[in-house]
């Protein structure tokens, strides 16, 4: 792999680790736990020491985000980084029971709450890929391939979640874009769609999954003036980390898969197309 594709595949490992810092320091910052992405709220109301687990957790993800920029440590913050996501992935579960009960059982309700769980699942996957050692082949292909299921539900699932909920999205874009919200939702919706499928099928997935975390990066730089115009938001500065930590997860996917071999027979034996661009990553 030549030093331009090395560099590539590096810039997802440090969007990743950095967006994952930055999370925690937004945490330790507010101390607590950001309700959009780290919903503890949905376990119940005034659950004991929840300001001391929202510093024990900003000082995790700091921590684990910090040992997956150097390459002897990089394993374990992986590990790290993937547990507490998977943790907050799990706070989502029991609105699965409440909301239907609160709102009603509307198929477009479930849909959002699968995807607020794959917002966080995506990320766990991306963190996976870094975990394996390079000469692992067997562990290097499974967390591969949960990392393509996942993912490419996941973009699914967004896709679905815009064109199913155009109105309610539109008002996140801003109003200097042209064309007007809507055609920005649908749009962005289709390319998730599209996306997630090529992903799922192995069509041009490695350029659909580099495409995808661009498309996530692009949505991130759009939107960052509307944090700049809530500061004292923690969950307007702390969506844009998370976005960005799922951006960088699905680069670091993307940069794992061999460009020389289709996904479902890519191998990472020792000196192979794969083994080489894998290294780069750990």
């Amino acid at each position: 792999m030549n030093e331009t594709n090395s560099t590539l595949a590096k810039g997802g490992v440090y969007l990743f680790a950095l967006a994952t810092i930055t999370a925690g320091v937004l945490d330790l910052i507010w101390g607590e736990f950001e309700a959009a992405h780290q919903p503890i709220g949905a376990l119940g109301d005034n659950i004991p020491g929840q300001t001391i687990f929202a510093y024990l957790t900003a000082v995790w993800m700091i921590l684990a985000g910090a040992a997956i920029l150097w390459r002897r440590t990089r394993r374990a913050g992986a590990l790290a980084a993937a547990l507490i996501y998977l943790v907050f992935g799990l706070f989502w579960l029991p609105r699965f029971y409440t909301a239907p009960h609160v709102l009603g059982f509307r198929m477009t309700l479930i849909v959002g709450l699968l995807a607020g769980v794959f917002t966080q699942l995506m990320v766990v996957a991306g963190a996976l890929v870094l975990v394996p050692s390079v000469a692992d082949s067997y562990w290097t292909q499974t967390s591969r391939a949960v990392a393509r299921w996942v993912i490419g539900l996941a973009a699914v699932l967004f896709g679905v979640v815009h064109l199913t909920g155009v109105q309610g999205v539109a008002g996140m874009v801003p109003k200097w874009m042209p064309l007007g919200g809507s055609f920005w939702v649908i749009l962005s919706g289709i390319a998730f769609l599209l996306a997630g499928l090529a992903i799922l099928f192995g069509i041009l997935n490695k350029l659909a999954a580099h495409l995808l975390a661009l498309m996530i990066v692009l949505f991130e730089i759009i939107l960052i003036p509307m944090a700049f115009a809530n500061p004292g938001n923690h969950v307007a500065w702390g969506s844009n980390a998370y976005s960005l930590a799922a951006a960088g997860a699905v680069w670091m996917f993307a940069s794992s898969i061999s460009s020389a071999q289709p996904e479902h027979d890519a191998a990472s034996f020792p000196g192979s197309s794969h083994s080489r661009q894998a290294s780069v990553l750990r």
